[in-house]
């Protein structure tokens, strides 16, 4: 039997423990949805390794590859630039690449249309499904947050809520158009390739492997416009503190915009029933 029948059978288990409870509210079902997909998540070792290792290696090779660029005389520092990219890297291959593939999972073995059956909402489904993927995303965060300032030597955050605020819309974008991208995808294997543009225009031109600020202006302002690129400006200027608050409220209003319309998104093309 294939992991994903497993999965299918798991949820539904779960979310009939959770039916006794469904009168305490929301909390409860949401509870129990994600306490199941939590169980799914632990036995799947690919997603394990995308959300826990990847980001961490790829910090590493980034770390070796800044040794060798002239980074203060761009008026940046290693920590500026290196610890806003790992979190990056945990949005991307962290969450959306792995909800992705979760949503896509889900969908094919009729997880999703029997869940609709019971007494879950479609907002609860979706944001039940992604909670342990959400949770352990920001817990790593906070823990490279803290082990990132120890190991550089740059400190804690000068401006912490505007690096909270940054991860937060981007969980918020990268779930979205996580449930978006699944809509493009058949199979949990073709989950793997649609999820490749954003994350390769995220990577090479929001601001993660090179900082918009080291590119020249009129490019660096238009890559200011990618959905992930006003996520990454609000997590550096929250490291460092130096932005000013014109350049903030444009940023969180870029962010908050394509919040929006990702959500939208969702609404309008999530595919509840599978693909034939």
């Amino acid at each position: 039997m294939s992991t994903a029948v497993w999965d299918a059978d798991a949820v539904e288990r779960e979310e009939g423990r959770g039916e006794v409870r469904a009168e305490t509210g929301a909390g409860a079902r949401l509870l129990a949805l994600g306490r199941a997909e939590l169980t799914l998540l632990g036995r799947n070792k690919t997603a394990l390794y995308m959300m826990l290792v990847i980001p961490v290696m790829l910090a590493i090779a980034m770390r070796q590859t800044l040794g060798g660029m002239n980074l203060p005389g761009r008026g940046l520092s290693v920590a500026a630039t290196l610890l806003p990219a790992t979190l990056g890297y945990v949005l991307l291959f962290g969450i959306y690449s792995n909800m992705t593939g979760a949503y896509v999972a889900r969908r094919e073995e009729l997880v999703l249309k029997r869940l609709r059956t019971g007494e879950l909402r479609d907002l609860e489904i979706l944001a039940g499904t992604a909670l342990p993927a959400v949770v352990l995303g920001l817990a790593q965060c906070v823990l490279l947050v803290l082990l990132g300032g120890v190991v550089l030597k740059d400190g804690l955050p000068e401006a912490p809520h505007l690096l909270i605020a940054g991860v937060l819309i981007g969980t918020v974008v990268v779930v979205a158009f996580a449930a978006v991208s699944s809509a493009l995808a058949r199979t949990t294997e073709a989950a793997q390739l649609v999820v490749l543009p954003l994350m390769m225009l995220s990577l090479g031109g929001s601001g993660m492997v090179v900082p918009l600020d080291a590119l020249p202006d009129l490019l660096g302002s238009l890559l200011e416009l990618l959905p992930l690129s006003p996520v990454m400006a609000l997590i550096r200027a929250g490291w460092t503190g130096g932005a000013g608050a014109g350049e903030i409220l444009k940023h969180l209003a870029v962010g908050l915009v394509w919040a929006g319309i990702a959500v939208f998104a969702v609404q309008r093309w999530f595919r509840w029933e599978p693909r034939r």
